[in-house]
């Protein structure tokens, strides 16, 4: 039986972030996800250790670009994790260099954002789907 290439598959995937300070924005993904710098010289590459999940690249953006810098992202990232890894995720991220912008949804999520503003939200299932019932039943 011959094997032939399935041409119409995506061959990969990954994600791309713009930053003027490329290292402190890498060092708060890099906590926040657990992953792990890529080793290879002058790539700003991030990689799950496990290789199951999608790298993260950095890309220079430079500092005079104001206008594109302060235009929120139109996406953001969630990253799930299990309950009892929730805190100890978002304490790697703030101490990357991270803030807490929004903890509103505690403690079924979290929205941080790395240094130069890019959020993403933490969040854990325990408690989520018991929340969005109860929300659905309050008068309002």
């Amino acid at each position: 039986m011959a094997l032939s290439a399935d041409t119409t598959r995506l061959r990969f995937v990954q994600i791309g972030i713009d930053a003027v300070d490329v290292p402190a924005v890498r060092d708060f993904w890099r906590a926040l996800l657990g992953y792990e710098y890529d080793p290879r010289p002058g790539v700003t590459d991030i990689y799950d250790p496990r290789r199951l999940n999608m790298p993260i690249f950095f890309q220079q953006m430079p500092a005079s670009e104001e206008a594109r810098r302060n235009q929120r992202n139109r996406i953001h990232v969630d990253v799930f994790v299990p309950d009892d890894q929730a805190r100890g995720r978002i304490d790697a991220a703030l101490a990357a260099g991270g803030q807490l912008v929004n903890d509103d949804g505690a403690p079924e999520g979290w929205t941080l954002a790395d240094p130069e503003g890019n959020e993403v939200d933490i969040a854990v299932l325990v408690g989520r789907e018991e929340a969005r019932l109860a929300s659905q039943t309050e008068p309002g």
